[in-house]
């Protein structure tokens, strides 16, 4: 029986915003558009959750200003300046022109249905059996709305992520259309059997989201958020015609479920809204909640140079191609400092931070900070997520002008400096536990090392933060920097060695490997602190 029309997403509320004075409220999607500017932000389940839930904002705001002024009226963007020009119009507005949008969206009402006979959004409207055009018979595989819900497995964590549910075997349309975006963007690999009574599709990986090195701006204000992360263009080129999900003709075919490596998409829009999962909710009418979903097919797609995407980190990996660069939970985003900010022929920045470049350098950019935000997944075996996790960081507006370009540069080898002297550390913890006994110390130098960059967190971001190319001495700045750095490291190598206790200070011979020869060395609590203390004073630019 085909599905009947229920919950319109631009009027029923399902979308989790933070107002001003920090409560959260479900809003419906026109609302959202209509007081950007009064919300603080998306106030999501998971900052992964909400970073799906913007790139779907983004597209819209993609298919109404690459075609149509902030009055309304058609005039397609043509060129960089123009789009520039089309992108001021608005900011400098503060609010949204709801005209515009409104019409657009009620234009396509009928295709933001949650639930509907021919077009459920983001899904596929499949009764079964679903045969492809040779007979082939095609199986989906169907999970419970825990799974919907990004459940984190027990083996990965001692308590569950949505432990305080009491009821988790249905939920309510609204939390599931959220969940919808999440599935779309970060779902794990395919895993299971291939049912023997017809194929189940597999083999497209993660989700796109999962592959990327997740960044974004924040701004003051919901408003100001989705305005710093909509790329109208880039230096040199614009794109063409928006190609929509919800503005395609006709339904997915079964056979069209066997096609999971389609063709880069060639504009923004093709990429914000693809359907990296081809999935249906499944509901109970009489509870009005979801009980979960089937699972028809996916698509992947290459990540190599794939430079439409605005929203991550590179990294090079040979002369003529980059790939994204994954964030490591352990790992501060200030860390990548160069892979947000340089601009070298070994480097490729983020879209989203060479479009903000772009408008400071026209002026149309007066924000004093601006913050940058990255987030991600970490997978067991690609099949099972583990944990979510997210970070941070603020710099003043300036790094992004010709003034700016030289304290990038010294920043990074700043930032470079600071990991060689937690280096150092990291070898003196495990000087110290070969001198009471322990013949590999790997593990006291890592944890050494974790201790110092938590400790060395904090300051480095205020330092950063308070950084102003226009007025400050960069050669002071650094130089107050190091200091401190060396400060903290000190510190924490003084108790270290506080920690080895008396028979460290006597100290062990231990019989190693060097360079092919085994040779018999002294490690001793005061020889290692004085190496340490030596190493740490050198200049290491």
């Amino acid at each position: 029986m085909a599905e009947q029309k229920e919950f319109n997403l631009l009027h029923e509320n399902w979308l989790l915003v933070r107002k001003s004075d920090g409560s959260t409220e479900e809003v419906s999607l026109l609302n959202l558009f209509r007081h950007a500017h009064e919300y603080q932000g998306l106030a999501g389940e998971l900052p992964t959750q909400d970073v799906a839930i913007l790139r779907l904002l983004l597209a819209i705001l993609h298919a109404v200003f690459r075609r149509y002024d902030p009055e309304g009226k058609f005039n397609p963007i043509t060129s960089p300046s123009m789009a520039l020009e089309r992108w001021k119009s608005l900011w400098d507005r503060g609010a949204f022109p709801m005209g515009i949008i409104e019409e657009y969206l009620l234009h396509f009402e009928e295709r933001f249905w949650l639930f509907h006979p021919k077009y459920p959004f983001y899904q596929v409207a499949l009764e079964e059996p679903v045969l492809t055009a040779t007979g082939t018979k095609i199986i989906p595989t169907t999970f419970e709305a825990s799974v919907l819900i990004g459940d984190i497995a027990e083996s990965e964590n001692k308590t569950r992520l949505f432990s305080f549910r009491t009821q988790k075997d249905c939920i309510s349309y609204a939390e599931a259309a959220r969940w919808l975006l999440y599935t779309n963007s970060f779902d794990a690999a395919p895993g299971g059997r291939p049912s023997s009574a017809g194929i189940t599709i597999k083999g497209y990986g993660l989700s796109w989201l999962s592959q990327l090195g997740l960044v974004w701006a924040i701004g003051a204000n919901l408003f100001e958020t989705l305005m710093l992360n909509f790329v109208l263009a880039t230096q040199k080129e614009t794109w063409g015609e928006p190609e929509i999900i919800w503005e395609r003709k006709g339904t997915t075919s079964p056979d069209e479920l066997l096609e999971t490596e389609p063709a880069f998409p060639k504009e923004p829009c093709g990429l914000l809204t693809m359907q990296f999962r081809r999935m249906q909710l499944i509901r109970c009418n009489t509870r009005k909640c979801v009980l979960g979903y089937r699972l028809w097919s996916g698509q992947a797609l290459n990540t190599e140079n794939a430079f439409l995407e605005t929203m991550t980190l590179w990294r090079k990996i040979n002369k003529d191609t980059y790939t994204p660069k994954l964030h490591d939970e352990a790992r501060q985003l200030w860390r990548d400092f160069a892979a947000l900010f340089a601009v070298s022929d070994d480097h490729h920045r983020p879209g989203v931070v060479a479009w903000l470049d772009l408008l400071k350098r026209h002026d149309f950019l007066q924000l004093p900070l601006i913050q940058l935000a990255a987030a991600g997944v970490k997978y067991k075996q690609n099949t099972t997520i583990a944990d979510v996790f997210t970070d941070s960081i603020r710099v003043n507006l300036n790094i992004l002008t010709s003034i700016g370009e030289s304290w990038i540069n010294r920043i990074i080898e700043l930032i470079a400096a600071t990991e060689k002297l937690v280096d150092q550390l990291g070898e003196l913890a495990q000087n110290l536990a070969k001198a009471t006994g322990n013949t590999d110390g790997s593990r006291e130098k890592t944890a050494a090392k974790e201790q110092a960059y938590f400790r060395l967190d904090t300051p480095f971001r205020r330092w950063l933060e308070k950084i102003d190319p226009s007025q400050d001495s960069m050669q002071n700045s650094c130089d107050q920097w190091l200091e401190q750095a060396r400060k903290i490291v000190r510190g924490i190598g003084e108790e270290l060695v506080a920690q080895s206790g008396p028979q460290a200070i006597v100290g062990r011979y231990i019989k190693e490997k060097i360079k092919g020869k085994d040779v018999e060395n002294l490690y001793t609590a005061p020889k290692a602190f004085n190496r340490f203390l030596y190493r740490i004073s050198k200049p290491f630019n």
